[in-house]
């Protein structure tokens, strides 16, 4: 958006563009209502990051729709809990869209951000877990985070975990995945001295009872420093994520 503003300004002092279409433009900068979304063009400089369009819900017609109208103000596109019918919508409207089908993510970039010095990483308990985490490690890559991920390194294996001291200790910040009886950020919230996003998935037997069993588990942690997400919020978590990661660039 501050490169549209001096776009725009240079376009006025050119002559390129008179004052009554720039100040049209600039009328949508904050947000634009388009009947059934308001896209909010403003968030990027309020939050640092631009809107995301979040799927469940929303016909492929309305997020082709909303897309367009942020791609059109030279924002990037995440596009979350996204099936393969808004995939295709999002692929005809801009051909630089990726699809990570765990994720069920679609990202759009206009350029790649450098990665930051600072590491997030994504670990889950079993590998039923790791949707969550792609979710995730998607958007914190998106955000601009370094990104790595060690996947199926539950309790039931701890050897697994405990054999991997040097990926957790070269972490800005971790986020765990667990579901069934989600142990394993307890355990990660002993091992190290960085912040612990726990993520309950759903994921489990009969009395995990879709998830709430993890969630109450990771909300009794002993161990310090662990946040807890809602069940299976690997978006919230990854935004997090890298919002903390941010603090040590």
């Amino acid at each position: 958006m501050k490169e549209r503003l001096k776009e725009l300004l240079e376009q006025v002092r050119e002559g390129k563009t008179d004052v009554e279409a720039a100040l049209s433009e600039l009328r949508h900068l904050p947000f634009e209502d388009i009947q059934f979304a308001v896209v909010d063009h403003h968030r990027s400089l309020r939050q640092g990051a631009p809107e995301v369009i979040y799927c469940e819900g929303k016909t492929p017609a309305q997020i082709r729709a909303i897309a367009e109208r942020m791609l059109a103000k030279r924002s990037d596109v995440l596009a979350t809990r996204a099936d393969k019918e808004a995939y295709k919508a999002l692929k005809a409207l801009d051909r630089r869209a990726r699809y990570n089908e765990l994720a069920r993510a679609v990202v759009i970039e206009h350029k790649k951000r450098p990665p930051t010095d600072g590491l997030v990483l994504i670990a889950t308990a079993g590998t039923t877990d790791i949707p969550v985490a792609e979710e995730a490690a998607v958007t914190a890559q998106t955000l601009g985070s370094r990104v790595e991920t060690m996947y199926d390194v539950g309790v039931s294996g701890i050897h697994r975990l405990l054999g991997r001291k040097e990926v957790l200790a070269s972490a800005r910040v971790i986020v765990v995945a667990a579901g069934m009886d989600g142990a394993l950020a307890s355990v990660v919230g002993g091992l190290v001295d960085k912040p612990v996003i726990a993520v309950p998935t759903s994921v489990g037997y009969g009395a995990s009872f879709g998830g709430i069993a993890a969630l109450l588990t990771m909300l009794n942690s002993c161990a310090p420093g662990v946040a807890v997400m809602n069940i299976d919020n690997g978006f919230g978590a990854g935004f997090l994520a890298h919002r903390i990661n941010m603090l040590g660039e």
